[in-house]
């Protein structure tokens, strides 16, 4: 045995430790131990299957107990069945909506006729009543050869996480050039289904998505914000692979942003990970607050507006009552723009952005009259100080994109006498000095001054990280 095999493997066995013993998945070695059939190690067939069918099965039958086996059977095809002329990018776009929002699958009505059920492949809700299997070493048939992944991460069957590993001795890039771009020639089926892509030599891990530079694949650094930061695996892994952390990010932090005729597959960052779940947490305890959930501060070029679009999507996933999201600028550019990005990344459903957006004053209180699911406008159109107070039935929440420039004021003053129940939270990219911000980017950690900003919950305030996380 070579030594560079040699001290993958060893990385290979300290991964699958972790994952085992600490994280709670069953790990299996398949290279040359792999028995096919129905009723072998894994329940494949051959060594082309990538969805391992026994434990999808599984867990179709238990969490959609109205499902005949017969159905069971068609959501499979339907799991499998892709267009051939459609690109890698785009299989896998189809398959993650199949995973995160259930297969479509026909049902007899009693009455006669049929109609539509979509059963679910994963329990979001209590990831504990999930299987989670880590294969080491997974053999797959090419059309012209066969490959070995190091590790390939499967959730009921489903083929989700790919890790790639490298001595230490060898550049993490190495990883994305010579082995994943490999794997995406050779076995392309494997990434279907894919959510997460690690690439690792031990001391220092990338993570990243399909279709994605490896210029864009970043870093996991911590499990909290208050940890001091390590890119070794094992904090990637802690970070991603906890169960509730993996089906977390599957469901809440991926989208497929279209925005210029593209599509670019996006996963949320460390940073954008801890501080949307630190707002949701704000949000959940809004009525102690007084609907104060804080500022969530970035640094430049670290994904204000997807952050955004990371927290609407997981309110209105996790909170029954649809609230209304309000998206509030101070300029027309920037009004389009992030309105544009939510149509764009689908989280406005099939809707265009245009219907959402208040043309004026007047249409602005007529939207808030109503329950639509979003709103985008300027601040500036809370212009009429006589305006009624809107006390709907529903929850509101408020997001200020720039909040730095646009929550104080004559206008701010208005939009809280007519939204007094709503919940607010800022966005900004520059510090706030009036408001205990400081000038630069700090990774001390002080209280903060309070101002009069609607957002401020000043005990949640804290400086922040070079990073660019959120600051509550």
């Amino acid at each position: 045995m070579d030594r560079e095999y040699s001290e993958n493997r060893l990385i290979q066995g300290s991964a699958g430790r972790l994952l085992e013993r600490e994280l709670g998945w069953e790990v299996v070695l398949a290279f040359e131990r792999e028995r096919l059939g129905e009723d072998g190690t894994l329940g494949r067939g051959s060594r082309r299957e990538v969805l391992l069918a026994r434990y999808f099965r599984k867990a179709l039958l238990e969490l959609n107990p109205w499902l005949t086996p017969a159905q069971a059977d068609e959501a499979r095809r339907v799991m499998e069945r892709r267009l051939s002329t459609a690109s890698l990018l785009q299989i896998n776009e189809e398959k993650y909506f199949l995973i995160r929002d259930g297969i479509p699958v026909t049902v007899k009505k009693p009455g006669g006729g049929t109609e539509i059920r979509y059963a679910a492949v994963i329990n979001f809700r209590e990831p504990a009543k999930n299987h989670f299997l880590a294969v080491k070493e997974l053999e797959l048939d090419g059309d012209f050869y066969r490959r070995r992944p190091d590790i390939v991460g499967f959730v009921n069957g489903i083929p989700l996480l790919f890790i790639e590993l490298k001595r230490n001795t060898v550049d993490v890039r190495d990883a994305y050039a010579n082995n994943y771009t490999d794997y995406l020639e050779t076995v392309p089926r494997l990434f279907y289904y894919n959510a997460f892509l690690i690439l690792s030599n031990g001391v220092q891990a990338k993570v990243g998505t399909l279709g994605s530079k490896y210029e864009f694949f970043h870093e996991w650094k911590r499990l909290s914000e208050e940890e001091q930061g390590s890119v070794a695996l094992e904090t990637m892994l802690r970070g991603i692979c906890r169960k509730d952390n993996f089906l977390d990010l599957l469901e809440n932090f991926i989208l497929f942003d279209h925005s210029g005729g593209r599509t670019a597959k996006i996963l949320a960052r460390n940073h954008q990970f801890l501080g949307v779940n630190e707002a949701v947490k704000a949000y959940e305890a809004r009525r102690l607050n007084n609907g104060k959930l804080g500022v969530f501060w970035h640094t430049q070029g670290s994904g204000k507006s997807y952050s955004m679009l990371f927290l609407a999507q997981k309110i209105r996933r996790r909170f029954s009552g649809s609230p209304t999201i309000l998206i509030l600028t101070d300029r027309e550019e920037l009004n389009t723009q992030i309105s544009e990005t939510f149509e764009n990344c689908g989280v406005l459903g099939k809707a265009k952005a245009g219907q959402f957006i208040a043309s004026d004053g007047p249409d602005l209180l007529d939207k808030l009259r109503g329950n639509p699911g979003f709103i985008f406008t300027l601040i500036q159109k809370f212009n009429r100080e006589d305006a009624e107070p809107i006390i709907p039935g529903h929850d509101i929440l408020i997001m200020s994109d720039e909040a730095h420039r646009s929550q104080y004021g004559v206008f701010a003053g208005n939009m809280m006498r007519v939204l007094p129940t709503a919940s607010r939270i800022g966005f900004t990219g520059t510090p706030l000095l009036s408001g205990g911000l400081p000038s630069a980017p700090s990774a001390a950690t002080s209280p903060c001054t309070t101002s009069n900003a609607p957002w401020r919950t000043a005990p949640r305030c804290r400086s922040t990280t070079r990073t660019g996380a959120r600051r509550f």
